[in-house]
């Protein structure tokens, strides 16, 4: 480990320059805070594009985000790996591109298909947010997975703000292909500063390959079963038809895996201690965190006069208002990612994930009960970004504490991925409660989701935070059960 640690800085010395180790934290910190401004500029905009497109459905709408996240899947499994074989500085280039090709395709084409192929595009851009934790890692040697994970979970919190009250403004101010004019200049400025400041740090060993027809397949499965959720309840019956296929395409899925020499997912890896629960409590995380902001964005932008008042509810808030909602969440965000390193570097992974979760659960069930004023949004999304915090600082850092700094890319995306699916599965779980019962906004075709369904959509929620206790203590449980056949 030493001698591939000391291989690789001199082979990043004769690359070029070395930057210090603030201009990397400061790269680092500043593709984190974009990219997930990026991505999370669109969920206070859902009810905004429902109106300007037309769409019928809470299902339609939300299937523009599950798009972004899927997009995001494959990002997270191909981009990190890139970035092990060939450099950090051309897979973040890639990445930045993508970002600002998708922002570029509904510019232009200003419809529902062309913001389709937009959010997928920028869904998979959008993994540049995970690659700083392999530069980071790879440039700034001993300690360098703590700053890593402290810069990605500290500069997503910064980001999930910045994109909702940046997006809320942006079209307060302008159109919403105006918005989108303004994110591709954003993409091609990123695009730019990626090709100049990162280092290009060659492999020391340049080894495997980049698993591209299985990470195709996983997503292609993957969304057949996410549509099943989000479009169930209209399509009826015809919803079983990607069901029944995408079940069989994952469990073929699987068995290929196992015996291909470019697996998606390293194996020896997932053996590793905890690192399956791991990254199984960072989707669920991931899932927890989609599913509150689908529902804080739908319900605080809903003007309770155009309802009836048989169906009225609502806060009538704007996106950029909605966007204000979520500070406490990026406020509790920083302090969750700084104080979980030292006990999870002390092997306490499984308290910090229950104590994660806890919280979590204890947010989503203040709002299950209480969610029609906007002060209990401030309360909950304050405990709500504390809890979600210290679950993504534990499992990130556990995992890249599992490998060695050659594979920090590797292991980045396995996690990632499992970042990007619970955020796809939160989503259609909500858009599956929220179209369960619709009430019309007379006046139009448009239909939103009836009152109750708000309530049942947080305890879904506060059900996937306690998942994670679950999790964590069937795999404590088997690991100890396999010590003792062992010894």
């Amino acid at each position: 480990m030493t001698q591939t640690h000391e291989a690789g800085s001199d082979r990043r010395a004769t690359a070029g320059r070395t930057p210090g180790k603030g201009t990397l934290v400061g790269i680092g910190s500043l593709l984190v805070v974009l990219t997930n401004a990026v991505i999370f500029i669109l969920p206070p905009l859902l009810p905004v594009i429902q109106a300007q497109y037309g769409l019928a459905t809470v299902a339609e709408t939300t299937w523009l985000y599950t798009v972004l996240t899927l997009g995001g899947g494959a990002g997270f499994i191909l981009l990190p790996r890139l970035a092990d074989l060939y450099g950090d500085r051309n897979a973040n280039v890639a990445a930045a591109t993508f970002l600002t090709a998708g922002a570029l395709v509904p510019a232009v084409g200003d419809s529902y298909p062309t913001l389709l192929v937009g959010c997928a595009l920028m869904g998979f851009g959008g993994a540049a947010q995970v690659l700083p934790l392999g530069f980071l890692r790879r440039g700034l040697g001993e300690g360098g997975i703590t700053v890593a994970v402290a810069v990605l979970v500290i500069g997503t919190g910064v980001g999930i703000v910045a994109g909702m009250i940046g997006g809320g403004l942006i079209v307060q101010s302008l159109s919403l292909q105006s918005f989108f004019v303004v994110l591709t200049a954003i993409g091609a400025v990123t695009t730019l500063a990626s090709y100049l400041l990162i280092p290009h740090a060659p492999p020391v060993v340049r080894t495997g390959s980049i698993g591209v027809v299985g990470t195709v397949w996983m997503i292609a499965w993957v969304a057949a079963i996410l549509l099943t959720l989000t479009q169930g309840l209209v399509w009826g019956n015809a919803a079983l038809i990607p069901l029944v296929l995408g079940v069989v395409g994952g469990i073929a899925w699987v068995r290929v895996e196992r015996r291909s020499s470019t697996a998606v997912f390293d194996v020896a890896l997932m053996k590793a201690p905890l690192v399956t629960a791991s990254c199984i409590c960072i989707a669920l995380f991931a899932a927890v965190n989609s599913a509150f902001l689908l529902l804080v964005s739908t319900y605080a932008q809903i003007i309770p006069e155009a309802l009836r008042p048989v169906d009225s509810y609502g806060l009538g808030l704007s996106a950029l208002e909605t966007g204000w909602l979520m500070l406490p969440f990026a406020v509790t965000f920083v302090v969750g990612g700084a104080i979980v390193d030292r006990p999870v570097n002390n092997g306490r992974v499984v308290p910090v994930f229950v104590s994660g979760a806890l919280i979590s659960a204890a947010g989503l069930t203040w709002l299950a009960l209480a969610h029609d004023q906007k002060w209990h949004y401030l309360v909950g999304a304050a405990i709500i970004g504390l809890g979600c915090s210290i679950g993504y600082a534990a499992g990130f850092t556990l995992v890249q504490l599992a490998v060695p700094e050659e594979k920090a890319g590797m292991a980045t995306g396995v996690a990632g991925t499992f970042l990007a699916v619970g955020f796809a599965f939160g989503t259609a779980l909500v858009s599956a409660d929220l179209s369960a019962s619709l009430v019309p906004v007379p006046g139009t075709t448009l239909e939103v989701a009836a009152e109750s369904l708000y309530g049942v959509g947080y305890w879904l929620a506060a059900a996937l935070a306690l998942a994670v206790v679950l999790t964590v203590l069937v795999s404590t449980t088997r690991a100890r059960r396999t010590d003792g056949i062992a010894a």
